[in-house]
């Protein structure tokens, strides 16, 4: 089979929805091969994930996720505001969502589904945690629970996390402790 690299170009395109935290697009694009197709792209600002590290155990949150219809156990993580670095949500989910303020370390940076969005996820490593909450928001109702740094990476190794956020962000810091 030939190897083709290339580009797709835009011809046209279309909103289909617009909410509160995401677009989605409908656009029709020309081909390698001069052909049209169409491509639907969830539009995202982007989110944050963070590792929380305190005296051997990870600070983790557990809520219900409606699109999946469970309950999850996650680190702390959230979508970025209009116009605010992924430094500063980082502090700011991490101190919502825990209670607690840190050292913040970048770890990585990915797209979490590139088949379909644009959402670009923004992990970080906090350490040195200082009791400094701020209030959550009003639609969420999570319960921050401390496991240990052993047992959290025996369950990603293990399967027992749902969440591709928690289990990437568990294994790049295990290297580095």
């Amino acid at each position: 089979m030939e190897e083709q690299n290339g580009t797709e170009e835009r011809v046209d395109g279309e909103v289909l929805f617009e909410g509160q935290i995401i677009r989605v697009e409908r656009d029709t694009v020309r081909l390698m091969n001069g052909f049209e197709t169409s491509r639907e792209i969830v539009r995202h600002p982007g989110a944050v994930g963070i590792i929380a590290l305190q005296n051997e155990h990870v600070l983790m949150v557990r809520q219900y996720r409606y699109a999946i219809a469970q309950e999850t156990l996650e680190i702390p993580a959230g979508k970025l505001d209009p116009l605010e670095t992924p430094l500063a949500c980082a502090q700011r989910e991490l101190r919502e969502e825990t209670g607690y303020r840190g050292t913040l370390e970048h770890l990585s940076t990915f797209y979490s589904t590139p088949g379909f969005s644009d959402e670009v996820m923004h992990l970080f490593l906090a350490r040195d945690l200082v009791w400094d909450p701020l209030s959550p928001d009003d639609d969420e109702f999570i319960a921050l629970e401390r496991i240990p740094w052993d047992e959290a990476v025996q369950r990603a190794h293990h399967n027992k996390f749902n969440d591709a956020k928690t289990i990437l962000g568990i294994l790049l810091v295990q290297g580095r402790i």
